[in-house]
């Protein structure tokens, strides 16, 4: 009876070993992505700047695991071209990060007026690996609410569709892809599945959308003053051109008028009319210095027109020297950070 005991007792624990590694093996397997980032995460050393950028973020618990997990750099050289080599940039613009290969690699960009600007891209990338991390399931129904969201918003923003345009010829998933990340890092106010959805991976999103509508607002502006000034001066153009030709006209027709009127005198036809003489003369004389007023505004407007060519000059140039830092391909060849 004691042996028929300790046999039940034996099979029950090997039941209830069996059952409990079923169940351990269920879990790596469901949780593999999970338990595959914590390890990379925690074997991988920050450099000084991604951990500069890592504390700028305020992830949550989870985004910061896959944020390492990825092994992210942070390179202001012309190496950071070669790692994103192999990623289609169809984007506008220049190319300030990429996700491949599992990896987050970001180009360090160090003005100052658009401080910020590579923790955006960092959180945006972030956001290519997360959506990469989700099962199939998972990512139909993000994508879904994804579009229904776009498709909201787009409605009155013409500039997020003109953001979007770019990805019009990309698969509906990979579509999703982008809008995933362009959302969850530019959008301040999005519905309150998304919130909620960003909220796993960002303590403070909004923060986040904060930063890149600051930074955006340089460009912005600096579009605005350009077309303001263009504008300004197609209108002049326009003008001062219709005007020089009225004024030539005018001057064509005072310079045939005293000529006629002096011809008139020479030939005596106002001695006996001095009256006549004098009101022609005073009329010459009242067009001249309405000629002369008209020449001096005519001046003044192309004295205008040049002073707003010199603004939009100066506009470009402070636009192109912003842009060289924003250009990769102009980063130094060396100066690579140790990965």
């Amino acid at each position: 009876m004691v042996k028929n005991a300790r046999s039940t007792l034996c099979r029950g624990l090997w039941i209830a070993f069996f059952g409990v590694l079923i169940v351990a093996v269920c879990l790596a397997v469901s949780f593999r992505q999970h338990i595959k980032d914590h390890f990379a995460a925690i074997a991988f050393e920050p450099s000084s700047r991604v951990s500069e950028v890592l504390d700028d973020l305020r992830l949550s618990e989870a985004g910061e695991r896959v944020f390492l997990a990825t092994h992210p750099t942070v390179d202001g050289s012309q190496h950071f071209n070669a790692q994103c080599a192999g990623v289609d940039h169809s984007e506008q613009g220049h190319v300030l990060g990429c996700f491949t290969q599992d990896r987050i690699h970001l180009y360090d960009v160090t003005d100052e007026r658009v401080t910020g600007i590579v923790e955006v891209t960092a959180a945006h990338e972030l956001l290519h690996a997360t959506f990469a991390r989700l099962g199939e399931g998972d990512r139909a129904a993000l994508t879904a609410k994804l579009r229904q969201e776009y498709d909201r918003l787009s409605v009155d923003d013409a500039e997020l569709r003109e953001r979007m345009s770019v990805y019009e010829h990309l698969s509906d998933s990979a579509f999703a892809n982008e809008l995933h990340s362009v959302l969850g890092t530019e959008v301040a106010a999005l519905s309150e599945d998304l919130e909620a959805h960003y909220a796993k991976w960002f303590q403070d999103r909004g923060a986040i959308a904060d930063t890149f509508a600051r930074y955006h607002a340089v460009f912005v502006d600096l579009q605005r003053q350009a077309d303001g000034i263009q504008d300004e001066m197609t209108t002049l153009r326009e003008d001062v051109e219709r005007r020089k030709v009225e004024y030539g006209t005018a001057v064509e027709q005072f310079n045939a008028d005293a000529a006629d009127f002096s011809a008139r005198n020479e030939r005596f036809e106002f001695s006996d009319s001095p009256s006549a003489f004098e009101q022609v003369r005073a009329d010459l004389e009242w067009r001249r210095t309405e000629l002369e007023a008209t020449l001096t505004a005519l001046q003044g407007d192309i004295d205008r027109y040049n002073a707003l060519r010199d603004q939009l000059t100066a506009l470009s140039e402070v636009s192109s020297a912003l842009d060289q830092h924003l250009n990769s391909d102009l980063a130094p060849v060396t100066t690579r950070p140790t990965e």
